[in-house]
C-alpha cells in the first residue's frame, strides 16, 4: 500500500517515542449514518480494521447516534487508556478541540476537520480533484448531455464534490448540463437511502443518465433507483462499484482507509505528528476506482482522458476550483 504524504504540513508540536503494542490503545470515534455506510464510515472502519489485521492490535470504537454522544464518547475512550483516537467526520471538530484541551497527552486525528490545537492532527482531502474526474468520466459517457449529483447534508464539503464534478463534465463537454439536489439540512441527510432514491428518479427524469452520489448510506438508494432506472451511478469514498456491477459506472474514492491506517502506525511507531496534511491527487488521497465491476463502461479514450486530466492537475496545468476556498461554483 502506498503510502500517503502531505501536500501540506505544519507542525506545531513533536511526536512522541514509540509504544509498544502492548502500550497502544487506538480508538475511532465514526460520523453519523452508521459505520457500515458501505462509504464514507465504512472506509474508516476498513483502515481501522486493515491496522489491526496487520498488527494484531484491537481498537476501541464509536458510533453515534445524536450529536451530544461525541464529546462523551472521546472522554470514554481517553479514560479507557486510548492514547491516539481518530474523530471521522467534519462534524466532529468541536468535540475534538474541546476534549484535546482536557486529554493534552492524548493525540487525536481529525478527518475532514481543521483545527489548530497542538495534540490534534488535522487530515482533509481535495475531493475537488477526484470529483473533476468522475465529472469528466460522467460527460464522456453521457448520452444526453446531462448528468446529477445528488449530496447528503448541504455544507460546503459536499458542495465541493458537487462543484469538482461540474468543472470536470464541462471540461470533458463543454455543454454539459450538471443537476444538483442535495438531501437535507441535518445529519439525518447522510441515511435517508429513499430520499436518495426519489432525487435520483427525479434527475433521471429530468433527462439525466448518470447520477454522482457523494451522501453518505443515503447513496445506496440512488445506486438503487439506477440499476432500477436502466442508468449509471457513481459512487463515493469508498469503491462501490461492486453494489450494482453494470451500472455502477465508478467511484470517487477518498482515502479514508489508508489516512486512519497510517495515523494509527505512525502513533505506534512515533512517527505521528500534529498539523494539517492535504490530500489530493497528487498524493494518491483521492482518485477513480476503474475494476472488474465497471471495466466494460469505461472505454480506453476514457481511462487516456483522465490520466491525462489527472497529470495535468498535478502538474497545475489545470486548476480545479475549491468550492470551500469561496472561490467559484455559486449554487
Amino acid at each position: 500500500m502506498r503510502k500517503l504524504c502531505a501536500g501540506l504540513v505544519v507542525f506545531a508540536w513533536s511526536a512522541a517515542t514509540p509504544v509498544t503494542a502492548a502500550e497502544l490503545v487506538p480508538g475511532l470515534l465514526f460520523d453519523m449514518g452508521g459505520k457500515f455506510d458501505k462509504s464514507f464510515n465504512e472506509a474508516a472502519y476498513n483502515g481501522a480494521e486493515a491496522f489491526k489485521k496487520k498488527t494484531g492490535i484491537e481498537y476501541l470504537e464509536f458510533e453515534p447516534t445524536n450529536e451530544a454522544q461525541r464529546e462523551q464518547a472521546l472522554r470514554r475512550m481517553a479514560r479507557r487508556g486510548a492514547n491516539i483516537i481518530v474523530g471521522v467526520g467534519f462534524s466532529q471538530t468541536s468535540a475534538i478541540e474541546t476534549v484535546a484541551k482536557e486529554y493534552p497527552d492524548v493525540k487525536f486525528t481529525l478527518i475532514d476537520g481543521v483545527t489548530e490545537a497542538p495534540n490534534v492532527q488535522s487530515i482533509v482531502f481535495k475531493e475537488h480533484e477526484g470529483s473533476f474526474l468522475v465529472g469528466m468520466l460522467a460527460a464522456m459517457a453521457s448520452k444526453t448531455g446531462k448528468v446529477g449529483f445528488v449530496g447528503g447534508m448541504d455544507i460546503p464539503l459536499i458542495r465541493k464534490f458537487a462543484c469538482g464534478y461540474e468543472q470536470g463534465a464541462k471540461h470533458a463537454k463543454a455543454g454539459t448540463e450538471v443537476l444538483v439536489n442535495m438531501t437535507g439540512n441535518t445529519s439525518a441527510a447522510w441515511n435517508d437511502p429513499t430520499k436518495g432514491g426519489e432525487l435520483a428518479r427525479s434527475q433521471f427524469d429530468r433527462g439525466a443518465d448518470i447520477v454522482f452520489a457523494a451522501a453518505g448510506a443515503t447513496g445506496v438508494g440512488v445506486y438503487q433507483a439506477a440499476k432500477d432506472g436502466g442508468k449509471l451511478a457513481i459512487g463515493v469514498d469508498s469503491n462501490q462499484n461492486h453494489l450494482h456491477p453494470g451500472t455502477m459506472l465508478s467511484s470517487m474514492v477518498k482515502r479514508v482507509d489508508v489516512a486512519i491506517e497510517e495515523a494509527f502506525t505512525d502513533a505506534m511507531n512515533g512517527a505521528w505528528k500534529p498539523g494539517l496534511k492535504v490530500l489530493g491527487l497528487a498524493e494518491d488521497g483521492v482518485g477513480w476506482a476503474l475494476d472488474d465491476n465497471n471495466r466494460s463502461l469505461v472505454s480506453a479514450e476514457m481511462e487516456s482522458a483522465l490520466g491525462a486530466a489527472r497529470e495535468a492537475i498535478v502538474a497545475g496545468e489545470i486548476k480545479v476550483t475549491d468550492y470551500s476556498a469561496g472561490n467559484s461554483c455559486d449554487y
